[in-house]
């Protein structure tokens, strides 16, 4: 592809440095050597916080790494993470990166069909697992990651060793193996998982070989017995000295064009890189106990784990929550940074605006003065005279309350996953809160452009990263070159082709342009696949083509860019859907007939059948039945008969945001809000959808 030089941009002077040779173990390293921090790592156990100095948590990863060793795992060997986003998934990633080996970390919120494809493709050794319920949900499938060998389990209970003798051993069927009639044929070796012992779920239709594989069973405490026993100086010096910079690191897996699952190749080099440049843009950024985090994201995916690799490296106080816990322990641990999506600050804003309705006199007087003091504020813009008199007084009177929800001491606010509205970061940047926002992949290590320090424009994605190259293609596509790039999808030659052309850009299928001051705006998608504001993927073309299977739907599109959750319009076979409809008793004009519960209960049985084999937060919501046709004639078609989804996005509007309105009235309920008892009675020939356990998302 031609790109012209003239329109490539890069880094500004002072934004940040390139460093580049290092591996992700040496940023640990060198964070506990000269930052020694007694409160580096912070779980959340229900009663209260456990923590655990970065120089503990170095000493607990390296005693596993040699622990992972001893159970004969080779340097490139692959280890899957099934785990909670806590400290134990930290310990257990530095500790496969530290020994050489590949991890896979894989979303708790997947499918159990996805999850086993993923071990399987990666052709894992290793499961580690945060708990015995999340084991429980895929021990009947393991069958199907032939190259497993070990389970390891992060959180044991007390009586572990006796549930290991009683369910862990190797039997078949809850019997000894049998060689022969009468002959009981001992399994040798240690405790065994035996698949077969839990209960198959709902819907498994696998069968069990003869002799079951012997999958060995351990706690995540014994293997790093097993290292302790033997780490000394020189054990130490070999663990550091194992991997390189050009080394794969993980494979992440993320879905592709057409839902299919690809595995994005990064090497310590990709994720330090980009770690290191994000922050080294900072100069106000301060070191060991200085700055506090609450991280909460998932740690599977590349954002949250790169800034996590950094918080490493500076020495920082890390407090890991759940997203149910998020909001108390903003007030309870008082972060100074904070990395969220989207979904979560548009939440907050609303509740401020909502608490500020409340008011009355004059304190409805100073929370609407005030508000609309910061809806004026321009970031880039130094407030000047009265006006920065007044922000004063509103910061005083006002937004000084604002701030409590982030615990009172917050400086930076990192936003990523999905685009902000420039309202809320300009009005948080008003009221002492400054978010930097920032826009990348998976395959570009995470972030590509951010907004950092002085260079922090609301309404962009900030500027590049030192060492990158960016393009914006004749098509508005933008294209990226330079050292966080993946390597490609793994054991997928032609999808890398596809993803990277032969000059090394890397086409992101995202559109974009660059303001006057060099900041990049995302103006559109290229690709179908697009983003919640939760920062979740969502590929239309599975949902789509599933939906249009029925008779009964001429064209489904999926909508929700940007947006809380899936959802789609669906435009019905007006013919069929009266043919249909008569066989039900429902005889009615076509505008009243797709307001019959009956109708909607019918298209939501399509929708249920549609969500199958998808994880939770790519099914579809919610849906809108259009009494429109689409043709080539109004514009919503090609020649070809493709839909033109952006005509059709821009001509429905106005149903697609009354889909996503908070209070709905009877009038707009769907996807069968109807009571189900009240449907069985009044549409009896009611199709049921059903969905095997397997094809769900794992229950976390």
């Amino acid at each position: 592809m031609f790109v012209d030089k003239r329109k490539i941009y890069r880094a500004p002077a002072n934004s940040g440095k390139l460093i580049l040779g290092r591996t992700i173990p040496s940023l640990l390293k060198q964070g506990c050597d000269r930052l020694p921090n007694s409160s580096a790592f912070n779980h959340w156990r229900g009663r209260g916080w456990e923590t655990l100095s970065n120089q503990a948590f170095q000493a607990d990863v390296e005693e596993l790494a040699l622990g992972l060793w001893d159970l004969g795992l080779n340097k490139g060997d692959r280890v899957a993470l099934l785990m909670h986003s806590d400290v134990n998934f930290c310990i257990a990633d530095m500790a496969c990166l530290l020994g050489g080996l590949v991890d896979v970390p894989i979303d708790i919120t997947q499918t159990i069909e996805h999850i086993i494809f993923m071990m399987g493709h990666a052709e894992a050794k290793v499961l580690i697992v945060s708990n015995l319920d999340l084991l429980v949900q895929i021990v009947p499938y393991l069958w199907n990651v032939p190259n497993l060998q070990a389970v390891i389990v992060a959180d044991v209970p007390s009586d572990w060793e006796e549930i290991r003798k009683e369910r862990l051993t190797c039997q078949l069927n809850g019997k000894k193996n049998k060689q022969e009639e009468g002959e009981v044929r001992e399994i040798p070796g240690e405790l065994c998982l035996c698949v077969p012992e839990f209960s198959f779920a709902d819907g498994f239709e696998g069968t069990c070989p003869q002799f079951p594989p012997c999958i060995q069973v351990f706690s995540l405490e014994e293997i790093g017995g097993r290292g302790e026993t033997q780490i000394d100086h020189n054990k130490r010096k070999q663990l550091y000295n194992v991997a390189s910079a050009s080394d794969l690191a993980t494979i992440i897996y993320i879905p592709g064009a057409k839902g299919e699952l690809q595995g994005v190749m990064l090497t310590h080099e990709n994720l330090c890189a980009n770690a290191l440049a994000m922050f080294s843009g900072i100069s106000t950024l301060e070191f060991a106990h200085k700055e506090v985090i609450l991280s909460y994201l998932p740690l599977n995916h590349v954002f949250s784990r790169v800034l996590v690799y950094a918080h490493i490296n500076y020495g920082h106080s890390i407090y890991f929550t759940t997203p149910n816990r998020v909001i108390k322990h903003l007030r309870q641990v008082k972060p100074t940074i904070f990395a969220t999506v989207p979904l979560l600050l548009e939440k907050v804003y609303s509740k401020i605006l909502e608490e500020g309705s409340k008011t009355k006199g004059i304190s409805r007087f100073l929370f609407n003065w005030s508000l609309n003091l910061g809806k004026r504020y321009q970031l880039g813009q130094q407030p000047q005279g009265i006006y920065a008199l007044m922000l004063k007084i509103a910061d005083w009177l006002v937004f000084s309350r604002w701030r409590t929800v982030f615990g009172g001491g917050i400086k930076y606010i990192i936003s990523g996953g999905a685009s902000l509205k420039s309202e809320i970061a300009n009005l948080f940047a008003a009221a002492g809160m400054r978010i930097f926002e920032g826009y990348g992949l998976t395959e570009t290590s995470s972030a590509v452009t951010c907004n950092r320090g002085k260079f922090n424009r609301a309404g962009t994605v900030g500027i590049p990263l030192p060492g990158l190259e960016i393009a914006i293609a004749e098509d508005k596509e933008i294209l990226v070159r330079g050292p966080y790039n993946t390597q490609g999808y793994y054991k997928n030659p032609e999808a890398s082709k596809q993803l990277i052309d032969p000059d090394g850009w890397l086409h992101t299928g995202d559109l974009g342009e660059f303001t006057p001051e060099g900041f990049l705006k995302i103006t559109g998608l290229k690709k179908s696949r697009f983003k919640l504001s939760t920062g979740k993927y969502v590929t239309p073309e599975p949902l789509e083509t599933k939906l249009e299977e029925s008779l009964l739907i001429a064209y489904a599109i999926a909508v929700g860019s940007e947006r809380k959750f899936c959802a789609v319009l669906i435009f019905p076979d007006l013919q069929q859907l009266h043919l249909t409809a008569q066989t039900m008793g429902i005889n009615l004009p076509t505008q009243e007939l797709l307001q019959h519960p009956c109708i909607i209960a019918l298209y939501q049985t399509l929708v249920d059948a549609a969500n199958c084999h998808l994880p939770y937060w790519s099914t579809i919501k919610r849906f809108q039945l259009i009494n429109a046709v689409l043709t080539v004639e109004n514009g919503m078609l090609t020649p070809n008969q493709e839909v033109m989804r952006t005509k059709v996005l821009e001509v429905f509007s106005q149903q697609i945001d009354a889909i996503y309105e908070e209070v709905r009235d009877s009038k707009t309920k769907k996807n069968g809000d109807t009571n189900k008892d009240i449907l069985a009675s009044l549409c009896p020939s009611l199709p049921q959808a059903s969905c095997p356990a397997f094809a769900k998302s794992l229950n976390s």
